[in-house]
């Protein structure tokens, strides 16, 4: 499984590290060590905390904007059939749901708690993984 620094964690959050910290210090988000003492965030931790966020409107209502309609996240839901798949992805405040082919799922391999990014033009959104 996928884990994540602090910082990495923030930036996908569209929070400060400052932030990130002070929620890892207050136990809502849970934390382990790494041999070198970085705090470290589970994938599918991350996954649930930044849903949770978002759906209590976060801390602060800045707006959260993309750079040419990219919206780095995190994976919170992949759903699969037998030839097509949805995707969801938490990008800050922003949900972005993704239908492709169950095969473009498997290649990039996929799966709750990992980075991803999704790309808008016009009414499709694209996914890259990160």
């Amino acid at each position: 499984m996928q884990r994540y620094t602090i910082g990495q964690a923030a930036r996908l959050l569209g929070v400060s590290p400052d932030t990130a910290r002070r929620w890892a210090d207050a136990g809502r988000v849970a934390t382990q060590r790494d041999e070198g003492g970085r705090r470290l965030v589970d994938g599918k931790d991350l996954a649930a905390f930044s849903v949770e966020l978002a759906q209590n409107g976060g801390e602060d209502d800045a707006p959260y904007t993309s750079v040419r309609n990219a919206f780095p996240g995190i994976v919170t839901a992949v759903k699969l059939g037998d030839v097509a798949a949805q995707v969801e992805i938490q990008a800050g405040p922003h949900r972005l749901v993704s239908l492709l082919t169950r095969e473009a799922v498997e290649e990039l391999g996929l799966e709750v708690g990992m980075e991803a990014t999704a790309r808008v033009k016009s009414t499709n959104v694209h996914i890259d993984r990160t």
